[in-house]
């Protein structure tokens, strides 16, 4: 199934490579050391001694005159074609004129004059230059030839996956994005979301789901926002057909303040409902007649929904106490979950988690799944989130249980209290 990102991520990625750093730290070869033993043209002793006094008292125009001026005397050498075009490189950088910059470096890389390491210096300078200025073919050349070397950073390997993803190449981009992601493990840092944005954009246009997936898990992980949640559990959801794993997705969507569209809060508090939990379909709709998502054509429906299932929710809070009392004298479990399931959904938390409890070690429980999720729930309401995770972990021990109701589970409580 194809999909576009503009429905599953909202817009298409754009990227932008507008910042060049590190530039004003390359200083002409002529300040470093370990120079090779050679001297400029005495023809051109007087202007690039002149030039030099200016860029030491940051006169970037009149060491410009100078050096322009060696360039027009005859018989210059390769070594002070070298010198001429590596301070002018040096000098266009701190004026911020990059384009001048390039082709001054360039020039001083074509005379093989510079040590490996100076090479390897001005390549870098030149990678980010170009990638800057978008141009994309010649910045992947030049960044091939280090980025995911010794010299080269996990900002380097980064732009090299969004140049290729700029040139619509998301083969390369997608290996670049996966050095990018090797290399900040190795470091211990976090991978750049960006990363994980043009894997995710890149599966979009392939038509690839499964890649869509786990891009947006990747991403819920590193940074756990709202807009990534929603995509992934749409995606999740709209191949599922159970309507006890559409609710147990719907719960999570609903705790992730990911749920956006009016249609999704409806459909909810309908299964709800339909489980014989009106309290809390009751408060699902009120969330959604609040938060400023039902649409006009919906209103109507939703106020009847709403009356009847606050009829339903009121009747259930009436009938706590004797339900509560006859849960406690059963010797199965079933009847305190459900009993703590009307708990939570009348926001009493702390009832329902001992409720739910209760029924889980007495047993015979029909719905653990079910079990095991409210009671999580409940003590993340309790702000209990270490008990919380616990009773998470759990749901990998409830026999055919759904693998994607699971893992969905799973990412929510690893991301509890993030």
């Amino acid at each position: 199934m194809s999909h576009s990102i503009s429905k599953i991520y909202g817009h298409r990625l754009v990227l932008c490579l507008c910042a060049v750093v590190g530039f004003a730290a390359i200083a002409p070869a002529a300040f470093s050391a370990d120079k090779p033993k050679q001297e400029i043209s005495h023809a051109i002793g007087k202007e690039m001694n002149a030039a030099q006094k200016a860029i030491a008292a940051n006169q970037w125009a009149e060491a410009l005159k100078n050096l322009e001026a060696a360039e027009t005397k005859p018989g210059i050498t390769n070594f002070d074609k070298f010198k001429i075009n590596d301070f002018k490189a040096f000098i266009y950088i701190k004026m911020n004129n990059m384009k001048a910059a390039q082709t001054a470096i360039e020039a001083a890389m074509a005379t093989n004059e510079y040590t490996p390491e100076e090479a390897a210096q001005k390549t870098k300078a030149l990678f980010r230059i170009a990638a800057s200025s978008q141009q994309n073919a010649k910045a992947i050349e030049y960044g091939k030839t280090f980025a995911d070397g010794p010299q080269g950073s996990l900002e380097d390997l980064t732009i090299m996956s969004q140049l290729y993803y700029l040139q619509k190449d998301c083969k390369n981009a997608g290996v670049w994005s996966d050095k990018a992601v090797a290399a900040a493990k190795k470091s211990g840092e976090a991978p750049k979301e960006l990363v994980y944005q043009i894997k995710l954009q890149c599966a979009s246009d392939g038509g690839d789901t499964n890649a869509m997936k786990a891009a947006l898990y990747d991403l819920v992980r590193l940074t756990n926002k709202t807009q990534y949640w929603n995509n992934l559990i749409r995606l999740e959801r709209q191949d599922e057909r159970d309507d006890h794993n559409i609710l147990m997705i719907y719960r999570l969507m609903y705790d992730t303040n990911s749920m956006n569209a009016d249609t999704d809060y409806i459909e909810m508090a309908q299964l709800l409902g339909d489980q014989a939990l009106p309290g809390e379909a009751q408060a699902v709709l009120e969330k959604a007649t609040t938060s400023g998502v039902l649409k006009d054509e919906h209103k109507e429906r939703t106020t009847r929904l709403l009356a009847s299932l606050k009829t339903r929710a009121d009747a259930d809070k009436k009938g706590l106490p004797q339900l509560d009392a006859e849960a406690q004298k059963n010797a199965a479990g079933q009847l305190d979950a459900k009993l703590g399931e009307v708990y939570f959904g009348a926001g009493d938390y702390q009832n329902a988690a001992t409720a739910i409890s209760r029924g889980i070690g007495k047993g015979s429980v029909k719905q653990l799944d079910e079990a095991y999720v409210y009671l999580g729930r409940s003590q993340v309401a309790l702000k209990n989130n270490a008990e919380a995770k616990k009773t998470f972990e759990k749901l990998k021990t409830v026999p055919n249980e759904s693998p994607r109701v699971l893992k969905l589970w799973e990412l929510y409580s690893d991301k509890l209290g993030s």
